[in-house]
């Protein structure tokens, strides 16, 4: 290299490293996919190459995941540029400071079995050939993170260097919290109840390379070159706050619903796995339809998950909006529907004009998986009756099992709403909300049986600072009484939404 090749280079001026670590633990089954072909799964879980009974979690899908975080938190700042540089379409910005290291398991991967399907919107069935499986990794498997912040001496001004180095520590801190707080998911279907997790214990070594004692402590950090070389005061634990200060900003706006209901009768979300743990943990043939479990502290629980919630409130707000306006504009393409359900539910469809383009959108409505508490348990043996005859049909004796009684904390959460022209997407929701609750939007299968029926007991409804509450089963209580006036608004907005999209 010639030497006005070296005198040309930019070389970065580091004067600070930042050291982070901790312990991420999923609380929900999550959905990291590896794209081998070859799997027996159509979508099996990314292994680490060494040791693949471990699970890999890779760098960039810990930064992908920080840095959406941070840009939604307060775009405003430009703290998501600053940490993780700038973005492909803009060539503005430096290269990312933040050092993110790939992850692997702790332990062997405990692997849980699903299945996905495609349901016919018009005729409430699966689309032929639109099944699929997918493997997740169970809940409570634990990650260990690492993180490295550089920071550059990038202003000769001490007052503009500070506030540099502050804004890194600042936007830092505030991704960091996300994991903390359960705000961040990973891997796939985050929007569906899959990959939600937690940190909650952070520990933070603050090296100053100028002081040679730090620089001696930062070479030896965690390397395989005999005894660490340690200075006490640059190790800091505990919640992130209490280590770089509060974090401020915030300014996504959210519109949630958590709602607590009884189920009537029986609910059934068929599982995929042929086998079910017993209560000793031993593995044993299940019936023939069994409600779907997920593990959960060591012990198989039954749930209710997001992809099944958000199928069925998905299938009844297409009926409420074409109800209120039958002749509802649809966007052109396969399988689409009325703008107002894509905006909320997101899509993917074929470009028009580009066959080998596709246009997606990703859904703002959050669905949580949540555990149907108290459950019971009952096997029902049935059978096919032949409609000529009225008889039996030979061999189709089944049994099933799914869970009666019990309450189950559903939660809904719509990202931005931001302005008075949005507020009408709250209003379907809360028609949404008042059709599972009376029982209407039922959940899972055999539902024309009376399977998968609901009766709301409680719900907190949180908007722009506001929180309603509604209880009581037979008469609604709904509170403050100015409350039923705003929710009431929110629904004829929706009306005369749908009615101007003709």
């Amino acid at each position: 290299m010639s030497n006005d090749r070296l005198n040309n280079r930019h070389q970065r001026n580091i004067y600070k490293r930042i050291i982070v670590k901790g312990m991420l633990i999923l609380d929900t089954p999550t959905c990291l996919g590896s794209g081998n072909s070859d799997s027996l799964t159509d979508l099996a879980l990314l292994r680490d190459s060494v040791d693949e009974d471990k699970a890999l979690l890779t760098g960039a899908s810990i930064a992908g995941a920080l840095r959406n975080y941070l840009h939604e938190y307060d775009p405003s700042l430009g703290l998501a540029t600053l940490l993780f540089g700038a973005n492909r379409q803009d060539d503005q910005g430096d290269q990312s400071p933040l050092i993110v290291n790939d992850s692997i398991s702790t332990e062997k991967i405990d692997i849980e079995l699903r299945d996905g399907v495609r349901i016919d919107g018009n005729k409430g069935v699966a689309v032929d050939g639109a099944k699929y499986d997918f493997e997740l990794l169970s809940a409570g498997t634990e990650f260990p993170l690492f993180f490295e912040l550089l920071i550059e001496k990038k202003y000769q001004d001490l007052q503009k260097q500070s506030e540099y180095e502050n804004n890194l520590k600042q936007g830092l801190a505030i991704a960091l919290s996300g994991f903390e707080k359960g705000e961040i998911a990973i891997g796939m279907k985050k929007r569906r109840g899959f990959g939600r997790c937690k940190v909650e214990n952070w520990q933070v070594w603050e090296f100053d390379l100028r002081n040679s004692q730090h620089r001696l402590a930062w070479l030896t950090f965690d390397r395989e070159l005999g005894n660490e070389y340690t200075v006490a005061e640059t190790l800091k634990e505990g919640k992130i706050e209490h280590i770089f200060g509060a974090v401020s900003g915030d300014q996504r706006d959210r519109f949630t619903i958590s709602a607590k209901f009884s189920l009537v009768g029986s609910m059934l979300i068929r599982s995929g796995q042929s086998l079910q743990k017993d209560k000793d943990g031993k593995y044993s043939k299940s019936p023939d339809a069994v409600h779907l479990k997920s593990n959960r502290s060591d012990k198989s629980e039954s749930i209710i998950s997001g992809t099944s919630l958000a199928g069925v409130l998905r299938h009844r707000a297409v009926r409420i909006v074409k109800t209120l306006n039958p002749n509802i504009v649809i966007p052109e393409g396969k399988d689409r529907q009325p703008e107002i359900i894509e905006k909320i539910f997101g899509f993917v469809a074929e470009d028009e004009k580009r066959k080998d383009v596709l246009k997606a959108q990703a859904s703002r409505l959050i669905v949580e998986e949540k555990v149907i508490e108290k459950p019971t348990e009952l096997v029902q043996p049935r059978i096919a009756i032949n409609r000529f005859t009225g008889g039996a049909m030979h061999g189709a004796l089944f049994d099933a099992q799914p869970v009666f009684s019990g309450e189950v904390k559903l939660k809904l959460e719509l990202r931005n709403p931001k302005d008075k022209d949005n507020e009408y997407e709250i209003g379907l929701l809360l028609l949404l909300l008042k059709d599972l609750w009376t029982g209407d939007l039922p959940i899972g299968s055999e539902s024309s049986i009376g399977r998968g029926r609901l009766q709301g007991l409680h719900a907190d409804i949180t908007y722009q600072g506001n929180t309603w509450t509604i209880q009581g089963k037979d008469s609604l209580t709904i509170t403050p009484d100015i409350a039923k006036e705003t929710l009431e608004s929110y629904v004829q907005q929706l009306v005369k939404k749908v009615e101007v999209k003709s």
